[in-house]
């Protein structure tokens, strides 16, 4: 396949605004989720059996399928949306550690990470300059920069903001265990919820690159 055009069409202020304000939307109602968990789910709050896990898993799901639907359907960044998805789906797989130590075996889902994520980086190594040269068009989009964002949040500062010993040093005598979760196992939803906001606009993206070829 051809590599997509550099300068696909523009897009309106007002198409930009729609998406915006559907985002805003997005964030609104998964905090919505953690508001309700608070209020109404007394027992095992922002744990492995809570809404906010759920809707971790959920958010993660939705991600992969698009990622799928990119790649399968609209055949767009093949190499670089292989990777993403095995990213993804390692992600979604890491979040179900708890029901797979507890229900299958200690470490399952290591093997299973293993699984999906060795065969993939092993093609993209195969394929790498075709991956260089994908991603020298993916890396100046929205798109990527959503998805490093994501990233960022989820990987880096989700677990040095959720660390024991910050919060014991901001509330000392105070500190619950279940506040420092919250917060978090709430930062890691955003996280989550900025890369399937990047992979919508993948999907927007690699539709239009497909329009611009034809």
């Amino acid at each position: 396949m051809s590599p997509p055009p550099q300068h696909p069409w523009p897009i309106g202020f007002g198409i930009a605004c729609l998406r915006a304000g559907l985002y805003i939307l997005l964030i609104a109602g998964l905090a919505q989720l953690a508001y309700f968990e608070a209020h109404y789910l007394h027992q095992g709050r922002f744990t492995e059996y809570g809404i906010v896990e759920l809707a971790q898993s959920a958010t993660l799901a939705t991600s992969a399928g698009l990622l799928l639907y990119v790649r399968q359907v609209q055949r767009a960044l093949p190499m670089v949306t292989l990777l993403m998805f095995a990213f993804v789906v390692s992600s979604l797989i890491r979040e179900q550690d708890y029901w797979l130590d507890t229900n299958v075996a200690r470490h399952t889902w290591k093997v299973l990470v293993a699984l999906v994520a060795l065969p993939s980086v092993a093609l993209v190594v195969r394929w790498r300059h075709q991956f260089a040269e994908e991603f020298r068009h993916y890396a100046n989009t929205f798109s990527f920069g959503l998805f490093a964002s994501g990233v960022l949040v989820t990987y880096v500062f989700s677990r040095l903001f959720g660390r024991q010993s910050l919060w014991q040093a901001i509330m000392q005598e105070s500190y619950l265990r279940s506040f420092k979760n919250a917060a978090e196992e709430m930062v890691e939803l955003l996280g989550y919820a900025l890369i399937l906001i990047a992979i919508v606009e993948l999907a927007i993206l690699a539709r239009r690159w497909r329009a611009a070829q034809r």
